[in-house]
C-alpha cells in the first residue's frame, strides 16, 4: 500500500497499537487514541506509567481496518483453505519521543478532539487558555515520527479476474454491513477487472454502490438545485446523505461524481430520496442505472414497501413498478397503532 494511504489509515483509525519494551526489556503493547500531527503519530497519556517509561525506546505502531470476511465458498465449493479476510494495515517503525513544547502538545490535543468530537461544542484547545493551560502542562504527549512507514492492502490482488468478479457478486448478494463499501475497495485495488452485471453503466460512467462524503462537493450543484431541497441547509443535506442506509451513484473517468441516489430502510420499508443526475449526463440511461442499483441494494431489495415522493417524474418511476399511492386502497389502522405527522 502506498505511503500516503498508510498514513491516511493511521489518521482515521479509531485506535492504534504501540509495541515497545519496558525498562526490563519485557514486551509492552498499548492501545491508544492516535492522531497524525506535524508528520508524526501522536497520542496522550499519564505523565507516569508504562508509556512514559518507554520513551526513548524503539517501537512499532500499527493500525488495521477490516474490509470484509471472505468465506471459502466464495472461491471454492469444497475446500476450506480459501477462507480469508480482506483488510488494510499500516505500520511505522521509530522511537517514542516526548513532546514538551506547549503549543505542539495543544495541537495534538486539538487534533484528537477534532477526530473524536467533530461536532465541536467545546472551547478550542489552546496552550495559553485558562481552561487548558494546566492540563496541557501536566499531560504526557508522545510522538513517533512517520519516517519509516509501510502498509498492506489485502484486497484480492492475487485472484484471477473471474474469481474477483464472483467475489464482488457474492458480496453484493450477501449484503452484510460493510459489503457495499468492500466492493468499492476491491474494485479500486483491481481496476482492470470488468464490473459485474449489476455495476455496468453507460460509456464513460462508473457506477458506485457506496458513495462517500468526498463526493458531496461535486454533487452540490445538482442537490442544491432540486425543488425538494429548497430552504434546506446544506449541512442537513450532507448529513442526510452520510447517514443513509444506502447511497449509490456514478462517477466519470476522472472520479468526479455526477449522479446520486440514496435510501433509508429498516428491512420492512424503504424510502428513496435525492435522485439526481447532472444535466450533461441526462438522456443516456444513467438515471435508470442508478435507480436500478439503488433498488437492488441489500438494504432496499428486501423491503416489503418502497416509497418515494415526486411531483413531476411519475412516468420514470412507473417503469420500475411504482404506482400512485392514491390509487391503492387506504390502509386500515388498528386501535393500537399510532401515527405522528410532522409539519
Amino acid at each position: 500500500m502506498e505511503r500516503e494511504r498508510a498514513i491516511a489509515l493511521f489518521a482515521r483509525a479509531n485506535v492504534v497499537r504501540v509495541a515497545a519494551v519496558d525498562e526490563v526489556g519485557a514486551p509492552l503493547l498499548k492501545t491508544v487514541h492516535g492522531v497524525v500531527v506535524d508528520g508524526a503519530l501522536a497520542f496522550h497519556g499519564a505523565p507516569a506509567g508504562e508509556k512514559a517509561a518507554a520513551i526513548g525506546r524503539p517501537c512499532v505502531v500499527a493500525a488495521e481496518e477490516v474490509v470484509a470476511p471472505i468465506p471459502s465458498w466464495f472461491v471454492d465449493e469444497e475446500r476450506a483453505c480459501p477462507a480469508t479476510t480482506y483488510y488494510l494495515s499500516a505500520q511505522a517503525h521509530g522511537t517514542l519521543e516526548r513532546v514538551d513544547e506547549p503549543e505542539a502538545k495543544a495541537r495534538v490535543l486539538a487534533a484528537l478532539m477534532a477526530k473524536l468530537q467533530p461536532e465541536g461544542r467545546h472551547v478550542p484547545v489552546d496552550a495559553d487558555h485558562p481552561l487548558y493551560r494546566k492540563a496541557v502542562q501536566g499531560i504526557l504527549i508522545v510522538r513517533v515520527a512517520l519516517d519509516r512507514v509501510d502498509g498492506k492492502a489485502k484486497l484480492g490482488q492475487n485472484r484471477a479476474p473471474d474469481e474477483l468478479r464472483r467475489i464482488v457478486e457474492l458480496l453484493w448478494a450477501r449484503g452484510a454491513a460493510g459489503d457495499a463499501r468492500a466492493i468499492e475497495s476491491i474494485r479500486e485495488a483491481n481496476p482492470r477487472v470488468e464490473p459485474p452485471a449489476f455495476l455496468r453503466a453507460p460509456d464513460g460512467a462508473r457506477l458506485s454502490c457506496a458513495m462517500e462524503e468526498r463526493d458531496l462537493d461535486a454533487l452540490t450543484p445538482q442537490l442544491a438545485a432540486q425543488y425538494w431541497n429548497e430552504g434546506v441547509p446544506w449541512r442537513t443535506i450532507a448529513r442526510a446523505h452520510s447517514s443513509s442506509t444506502a447511497w449509490v451513484g456514478a462517477r466519470d473517468e476522472r472520479g468526479c461524481a455526477f449522479a446520486s441516489a440514496r435510501a433509508m430502510a429498516d428491512g420492512k420499508r424503504a424510502w428513496i430520496y435525492d435522485v439526481v443526475v447532472a444535466p450533461a449526463w441526462r438522456g443516456r440511461g444513467l438515471g435508470r442505472a442508478v435507480v436500478r442499483l439503488l433498488l437492488d441494494h441489500p438494504s432496499v431489495r428486501g423491503a416489503r414497501e418502497t416509497l418515494l415522493a415526486t411531483r413531476d417524474a411519475q412516468p420514470f418511476y412507473r417503469a420500475f413498478g411504482f404506482v400512485d399511492r392514491a390509487r391503492l386502497p387506504p390502509k386500515s389502522y388498528s386501535s393500537t397503532e399510532m401515527v405522528r405527522l410532522s409539519i
